[in-house]
């Protein structure tokens, strides 16, 4: 063994035999070991943010402990504490597509210029937002721009932002492999999923992201419909370890909380079903489901009463925030967590499990823990804010609706901040104070001609904002919900039961809520009802006997109860269209 005296001789002579002091030798020695991490240091002398963008589906804000739901949430509880909650953050649609369009572009879906929206609803006609915006062919998203700045850009998970693929033909025009509802679960089913999958990727690069991995298109599609947050978690996991260097931009996007709240708990009893078919093996990267079952146990939490989901988008957070802490690249990593909608009032336009989501934001850097936000914030605000932290020259021909949070991290009270917001989703439009909420239902003239046809329990779906959809219905539980005109005080009447607008007392309140929205919609260049007369729009008033008869109709799920007593489901309705088709065709055969 090499005595130290020995070792220190041997090691201060340098390759030509000089001598040199055991000082300089030591400043050799620490620069040797602190290479790597000039390099890294090196690697790293961009300091902008990294973002990850963490958005669920369908999630209300009494489901998070740190809103005070009764939840196994440590982990939001935890960005709670450490981070920034916003308690007036909305989304400026209340069904998938719509919101998800704002919060990649920062824009209203009624302002899309895509081909699909623009087919649908030609210049010069009223606006229809609802499923059928996608991204533009002109890239300007997020992804795109901040790819273009320097960004490593990634997507994984829900994207539902794309064209409308159903039918065997367009997947074949495409190159999709087509598979049905009652398709087997076996391996020929799962290469197709696979073949689907890799697509998508593609696509999503098409659009501006450098990386893209484990998408699901739209909503789960059978027979692989079940939730599988640990494989798309592997996925976001392997593109910020891939991207620690940064700066990165990650857009994660769960497909929790969608769906009946026991198909949440149903789905943890199969954890090899994917978006690409069956998996070979379990990604090992959350909490082993039977053990997170066994701390709902432990809490007196039912997994089949939406704990089930809770839980696993929880302990996904907790899965993003493990690895941020383990690169140490957490204090510069701005997350965001919030939701595309509510569930209970998706399709309406009310608040409260509709449009007001949760929403919380960390970032140590720059966010202050423990701090609260009260101002009136929406997902068309998060694209100008992460082009802000990112120092983006925005394209000039970039269209943006909302504007940089930055000057909310620090805790100031900015002197100018907006104080409405403004919503739409199909036939419906709405603008919003802290204190008052108005709501314009107009519909286009084709409309209105269906409606006058249609027989009395086919009026809830069809004057429904979203139109024939169920989910359209689910706010028609309010009174008011069918009203032309709606006001309400939501400072006091928070679950918007009680319409004001044909109160005189408040005529004065609802002419200023009109004015701000006819000032809204004039910048959209589309009519709408008597706001901005022109094209198909039609002012309220010429439904007046369906929208009361409507108001008088119950609706319960799929069953829905007229006023005379009498009631109908969708498979009632079903069969009645069929038998009338087969009379139809018995008719046709004896004329012939």
């Amino acid at each position: 063994m090499i005595s130290t005296d020995s070792y220190w001789r041997r090691a201060m002579e340098d390759l030509n035999g000089r001598h040199v002091s055991r000082r300089d030798f030591l400043r050799g020695v620490v620069a040797t070991l602190a290479l790597p991490a000039i390099v890294r240091s090196a690697q790293r002398t961009d300091r902008r943010p990294n973002i990850i963008v963490f958005i669920t589906d369908d999630q209300d804000k009494h489901s998070i402990g740190a809103y005070g739901g009764n939840s196994l949430t440590p982990n939001l509880d935890r960005m709670g504490r450490e981070g920034m909650v916003f308690n007036q953050a909305y989304v400026s649609s209340t069904v998938c597509t719509p919101s998800r369009y704002s919060f990649l572009t920062g824009r209203y879906a009624g302002r899309s210029y895509c081909k699909r929206y623009e087919d649908e609803c030609p210049t010069g006609q009223q606006g229809f937002p609802s499923f059928n915006v996608e991204l533009e062919e002109d890239n300007m998203n997020v992804g795109a721009v901040l790819q273009k700045s320097g960004y490593s850009t990634g997507y994984v998970g829900k994207f539902h932002v794309g064209p409308d693929i159903k039918r065997p033909e367009e997947h074949e025009r495409l190159g999709l492999k087509y598979v049905p509802k009652d398709a087997p679960v076996n391996s020929e089913t799962t290469a197709a999923f696979r073949h689907n999958e890799r697509w998508y990727r593609r696509y999503l690069m098409k659009k501006g992201f450098s990386w893209t991995r484990n998408i699901y298109w739209g909503n789960l599609q059978s027979p692989f419909n079940h939730h599988n947050p640990e494989w798309t978690i592997e996925a976001a996991l392997e593109f910020i370890d891939k991207n620690k260097d940064g700066p990165f931009y990650l857009h994660y996007c769960t497909t929790l909380t969608h769906g009946p709240d026991k198909s949440w708990r149903n789905s943890m009893d199969h954890p090899r079903v994917s978006g690409e078919g069956m998996l070979d093996e379990i990604p090992n990267v959350m909490t082993d489901r039977k053990a997170l079952l066994k701390c709902l146990e432990a809490k007196g939490l039912d997994p089949e009463q939406g704990h089930a989901g809770y839980a696993q988008v929880d302990d996904s957070i907790g899965a993003i925030l493990k690895k941020l802490d383990e690169l140490g690249i957490a204090d510069n990593t701005l997350i965001v967590f919030t939701s595309d909608h509510g569930s209970n009032m998706k399709g309406s336009l009310y608040n409260i499990d509709g449009t007001c989501v949760p929403w919380i934001m960390r970032w140590p850097r720059a966010i202050k823990a423990g701090a609260e936000c009260d101002k009136l914030v929406q997902n068309i605000d998060l694209a100008p804010t992460f082009f802000d932290l990112a120092g983006v020259t925005v394209p000039d021909k970039y269209v943006m609706d909302g504007r940089s949070l930055k000057p909310l991290f620090a805790g100031r009270k900015p002197k100018q901040w907006r104080d409405h917001l403004y919503f739409e989703i199909g036939s419906g439009r709405a603008v919003c104070t802290k204190e008052w909420k108005y709501i314009a239902v107009r519909y286009p003239m084709e409309r209105i001609a269906e409606i006058k046809k249609a027989r009395p329990e086919t009026l809830p779906k069809l004057m429904a904002y979203i139109g024939r959809m169920g989910i359209g219905t689910r706010g028609a539980q309010n009174a008011g919900f069918f009203d032309y005109d709606q006001l309400y005080n939501v400072k006091q009447d928070v679950k918007e039961l009680q319409n004001l607008a044909a109160n005189p007392d408040y005529s004065r309140t609802l002419a200023d809520m009109r004015r701000i929205l006819r000032k809204e919609l004039e910048s959209f260049d589309r009519p709408f009802g008597e706001f901005v007369p022109g094209g198909n729009a039609a002012p309220a008033g010429l439904i007046d006997e369906q929208v009361e008869l409507v108001r008088n109709i119950k609706i319960v799920g799929k069953k829905v109860t007229l006023p005379d007593g009498s009631v109908f489901d969708e498979q009632s309705q079903s069969n009645r269209q069929r038998n009338a088709t087969g009379k139809e065709s018995r008719r046709a055969n004896r004329k012939q």
